[in-house]
């Protein structure tokens, strides 16, 4: 087995040898609490959104259809035990260790911390929690990359304020950030405040704990939360500068450019207001200020958002460091409305298909030039650092008679990705690291699923929470393996 796993990783470092990284390359994998941790009521913890989230069919027709998990119970929540990485995190990072991770972006669960969110002391258990992980991951060498709020509101919040429709909320992460800035001062370097931030106009009840009634204006709701938010986000910086300069604080988008279905002026005048849902995150977040065209968007959408003396001050003078960002896969749009109608949803986000691009089992289209596209765009846009925390293919895996997992696909995407990254590195985009998500198999955020995995290390748990959860080695591990150790 060695000799075939050596011979491997020789063929596969010849592809990479013309381009070196830089020795502070931060190479290693991307998780979440709401989706490996489980052990939902273990030490004090309180329930999040993801807690409360069914699976399967039932799932889509709460993030997409709007059925309120707060007034029903289904028969599985797969978050709450999900891979139990709560109990088992020392084996994982021992073989991230033996991957040669140099860093893991995980998250930590608001509701491990402040159970209903509110309160006014934390939970001490909760913290003692993350207090363990991190110091094994640095007595094996992995520099934690932590994102504050990942997908992860407690169910107190939206329970008993409406989620980040409440300016409340702003106060309560507040209390939150700065309990963990102090905490961690010296074991934690970089952070992220809001995972994909942008995600709250496609999925709001993940990406902000928000549930809508009858008749309400959803477009004013959802923007006065992300007003909220972004607020929230400088506030964290100014606090986590003032606790620790050395910080590097991020902010994180979902990424990927948006192509236009045709030459004709309106697709294309299209296709960059689809982009500007997404820049409109960072251009607060990196710039510091509304973009001119978010006016238009408000006036057009009859929002009017409330906006207290002192937030755009807070806004203009606590500017993210560096910006992570998702990638999975482009998209593309029409200004066509029947041309639209064929549109399938990729990561929440709908496309009509490209003729030109392969697409995954669930359905995204793999584009590995959209990567480069992406980091160019956004480096020319921003001059800030980039980081690419999640990159991944979703799929189904077979176990072979012998143990062993063959996944090439997943390999042939990630190969064709990195390759990409090192292109638009060449193009002088610079890159703090790369963190491939679900870097072990976890509940799909999606879909609530097992089955559609994404990690180097599978787990045996299945779609009915079935299994012994033992962790194996696939093939992808020794090629990542490969990758790392040959750059290092």
């Amino acid at each position: 087995m060695k000799s075939y796993r050596d011979a491997f990783q020789r063929k596969v470092m010849s592809m990479f040898k013309e381009f070196e990284f830089p020795e502070d390359f931060l190479w290693g994998g991307a998780i979440a609490a709401n989706q490996c941790e489980g052990a939902f009521d273990a030490g004090g913890k309180g329930l999040s959104v993801v807690d409360i989230l069914p699976t399967g069919k039932e799932r889509f027709e709460v993030l997409i259809k709007g059925r309120n998990p707060l007034e029903e119970e289904f028969t599985y929540y797969p978050s709450r035990q999900a891979i139990d990485f709560y109990h088992k995190y020392k084996e994982d990072i021992a073989l991230f260790k033996e991957m040669g991770f140099k860093c893991l972006r995980l998250s930590i669960s608001w509701a491990r911390i402040f159970p209903n969110g509110d309160e006014l002391e934390p939970n001490e258990a909760g913290l003692q929690f993350y207090d363990d992980v991190f110091d094994e991951l640095i007595r094996n060498g992995i520099e934690p990359i932590v994102t504050i709020n990942h997908f992860d509101t407690p169910v107190g919040l939206m329970k008993n304020y409406g989620g980040w429709r409440s300016r409340k909320l702003v106060e309560f992460f507040e209390r939150y950030v700065t309990v963990l800035f102090n905490r961690y001062q010296d074991k934690v370097k970089y952070w992220m405040t809001f995972n994909e931030i942008n995600m709250i106009l496609h999925v709001p009840i993940i990406g902000g704990g928000l549930t809508f009634a009858e008749g309400e204006n959803k477009n004013q709701i959802i923007y006065q939360a992300a007003h909220h938010q972004l607020v929230a986000s400088a506030s964290a910086v100014k606090i986590g500068k003032s606790v620790n300069p050395e910080f590097m604080i991020g902010c994180m988008l979902a990424g990927g450019s948006t192509y236009y279905n045709t030459c004709h002026p309106e697709d294309v005048l299209k296709s960059i207001s689809v982009g500007r849902e997404n820049f409109f995150f960072t251009d607060v977040q990196v710039r510091g200020a509304y973009p001119c065209y978010a006016n238009r968007v408000f006036l057009e959408n009859n929002i009017q958002l409330e906006i207290l003396d002192g937030d755009l001050e807070l806004l203009k003078e606590n500017t993210v460091d560096y910006i992570g960002f998702s990638y999975y896969s482009s998209k593309m749009t029409s200004a066509d409305p029947e041309v639209l109608k064929n549109a399938g949803e990729g990561n929440f986000m709908a496309s009509i298909k490209n003729p030109h691009l392969k697409a995954s089992e669930w359905g995204w289209q793999i584009d590995p030039i959209g990567l480069r596209i992406t980091m160019n765009e956004m480096y020319d846009r921003y001059q800030k650092p980039l980081f690419i925390v999640e990159n991944g293919l979703g799929a189904v895996d077979k176990i072979e008679e012998d143990g062993s997992i063959e996944d090439d696909y997943r390999i042939e995407y990630l190969s064709q990705h990195v390759d990409q990254m090192r292109e638009g590195m060449k193009d002088g985009v610079e890159l703090i690291g790369y963190t491939p998500w679900g870097c072990i198999d976890l509940v799909s955020a999606s879909t609530g699923e097992m089955k559609k995995r994404y990690g180097f290390v599978y787990v045996d748990r299945d779609n009915d929470g079935n299994g012994t959860l033992e962790r194996s080695r696939k093939k992808s591990f020794y090629w990542y393996q490969g990758i790392i150790n040959e750059f290092k």
